[in-house]
Formats: structure tokens, C-alpha cells, sequence
């Protein structure tokens, strides 16, 4: 089917973006004029910010909890923004965060994690991971009545490069023997960012027209690869890892239109392959980024439905 019409409207209002350097700060600086106000944001019944300890520092997480007091004893999720390693908040992922919430009644930790190229390749790895280690151990209430986590469901849900983070944690900690994550969640996550062009069929088919450029991947992902992270390295491409089994149960959603959409879906059939139980929905009519973006559309709102589904079946 042809790019979503409501989609195609909004990327054709977009100004062409001009030619030269990336410039982090001004980026990030235009996102965060982007963010709605409070008012206008998705109620949710409880948001509060914590700082957590962990082995890397403390590290900031916007807590959300909009269930009953059995959704909260049935556990956590762990949100990780995408931004290419560089860009993105908890300000402007806090509508991603608040429907997580929302569709699941889970408590929803979304993690603040230190942004390249400031902070060198792994910081935003070992800040995820010491998050994951502190709910794990931690007895604290969340900023109301309740434990942080009771021992049920706890996730991990990231969106492009934080569905890259998302699934090298997962990695990192069973690594470690320590299986405690039940479920990773992944839309369109980036996990090859051994960069050729030609080695993906979306990244031809989608190269351009669809919002997010196949030539504009790489000068995205060089401020991660100048702070140090190797692209053959499978904490930074983690379709490189040899053994994917014993890995927690994934859902991945891709885009239509997105360029890593084959990448998303091959990394799906291996941990399929590994024996990993894994579902793999491709969102027909959408490009990349649509979870984020484009979630007020009904056709795209599902991936939350989806995902609270995902996190409540039983395996």
C-alpha cells in the first residue's frame, strides 16, 4: 500500500533540510521547543522524576503509573528514547512514555540516559543497564505507595536506537545470568549500523520520500561511532551476535517505508531461529519513527494495543 495519506501530507509540509554539519545542541534545542505543554499532554494519574544510583552515576527517570494496584504489583517497563544515540529526552519521549502507561496500566520507567558525543559509547548502555539493576534490587517506593517492582512482567521497550539499547541490555544481563527481563519490545529498532546501503532491500526501495533518508543514516550515527562505538561490535550492532538464544521474548514492529525496515525484520527471524519466541508486525503504510510521530493515528495506535497485549500474554 502507498505511504499513509495523513503521513505523506505532513512530510510534504516539512522545509528541505539544508546541506552541512549536524549541529547537536541546535537540534536538540529545536525538539524541545516541539514539546507540548503540560497541560496539553495524555493525564496520566502519576508522574514523578527520580534520579537512580547506579555503577555509572546517577542517572535521571521520569516514572509513570496510570493502572490499578494489581496492574502495579504485575510489574515494570523500561522505556528507552531513540534519537540516533545523540538527540531526544525524557521531555520529548514523554508522550511515548505516558501511552505506554496508559495501554499497559504497568509503572513505566523512562530512562534519562547520557547522550554521545558528549558522553562516549557505552554511557548509554551502562546507565540503561544500572536502571534495570536498581529495579531489580530495590525495594524504594516509585514516589507513591508500592515497591518498584513486585517480580512480574519487566520489559524492555525502546524505539529505534533505544530499541537497540533495549535488546544489547537484554543481551548484557543474560551474559551476566541474570534472566530476570521478561520481554523486550522493539520498534523499528536499529541494529545494524554496519552501514552499506546495498545490504538491505528497504534501503534502496525506501532511500528517500519516506521522512527519515537512507544517505542521512550515517552522518546520524557518526557522532556514536567518534564517541568510540564500533559498528562490528554487537553492543552497537547487536545483529552481529553470534548466539541470540536464551534471549527474552521480542515483539519487533517495523515501518512499510522505513530503510531499516529489513534489518528490524532479519534480526527478528534470527532470534526466531535461535529459538527466542519472537513476533515480527510490519505497520503497512508507515516509515520510520511512526510510534513516535504518528501514534494519533489510528492505524498506528495500535502498536500500543499490541504491545500491552504482547506484555500480558502468557508464555
Amino acid at each position: 500500500m502507498p505511504l499513509h495519506p495523513e503521513i505523506a501530507r505532513i512530510l510534504a509540509s516539512f522545509p528541505r533540510e539544508e546541506p552541512g554539519p549536524l549541529d547537536p545542541a541546535a537540534m536538540r534545542a529545536g525538539e524541545e521547543s516541539q514539546v507540548p505543554a503540560l497541560e496539553d499532554r495524555h493525564p496520566v494519574a502519576h508522574v514523578a522524576d527520580r534520579v537512580v544510583p547506579t555503577t555509572a552515576g546517577d542517572v535521571p527517570v521520569r516514572v509513570y503509573f496510570d493502572g490499578s494496584d494489581a496492574d502495579a504489583a504485575s510489574g515494570a517497563i523500561v522505556y528507552i528514547h531513540g534519537g540516533a544515540y545523540f538527540l531526544g529526552s525524557l521531555n520529548t519521549h514523554d508522550h511515548v512514555a505516558r501511552q505506554l502507561a496508559i495501554a499497559t496500566g504497568l509503572r513505566v520507567f523512562s530512562v534519562g540516559y547520557r547522550l554521545a558525543p558528549e558522553h562516549p559509547f557505552p554511557a548509554a548502555i551502562d546507565d540503561v543497564t544500572g536502571v534495570v539493576e536498581w529495579i531489580l534490587a530495590s525495594g524504594q517506593d516509585a514516589g507513591w505507595d508500592g515497591p518498584v517492582w513486585d517480580g512480574g512482567v519487566l520489559a524492555l521497550v525502546g524505539d529505534s536506537s533505544g530499541g537497540t539499547v533495549a535488546t544489547v541490555v537484554a543481551s548484557a544481563l543474560h551474559d551476566r545470568g541474570i534472566d530476570r527481563v521478561t520481554h523486550q519490545v522493539l520498534y523499528y529498532p536499529s541494529v545494524d549500523l554496519d552501514l552499506n546501503p546495498d545490504r538491505y532491500p528497504s534501503m534502496v526501495e525506501n532511500a528517500t520520500g519516506y521522512g527519515m533518508e537512507t544517505a542521512g543514516i550515517a552522518p546520524f550515527n557518526q557522532f556514536y561511532f567518534d564517541s568510540g562505538a564500533d559498528p562490528q561490535d554487537p553492543r552497537v550492532s547487536p545483529i552481529k551476535r553470534q548466539d541470540l538464544s536464551g534471549l527474552p521474548p521480542a515483539l519487533i514492529l517495523t515501518g512499510e517505508f522505513d530503510p531499516m525496515r529489513d534489518e528490524g525484520e532479519l534480526y527478528g527471524r534470527r532470534l526466531q531461529d535461535a529459538g527466542v519466541r519472537t513476533v515480527v508486525h510490519r505497520y503497512e503504510g508507515a516509515g520510520h519513527g511512526f510510534v513516535q510521530h504518528f501514534s494519533w493515528l489510528p492505524e498506528y495506535g495500535t502498536a500500543l494495543a499490541e504491545t500491552a497485549a504482547f506484555l500480558k500474554e502468557a508464555w
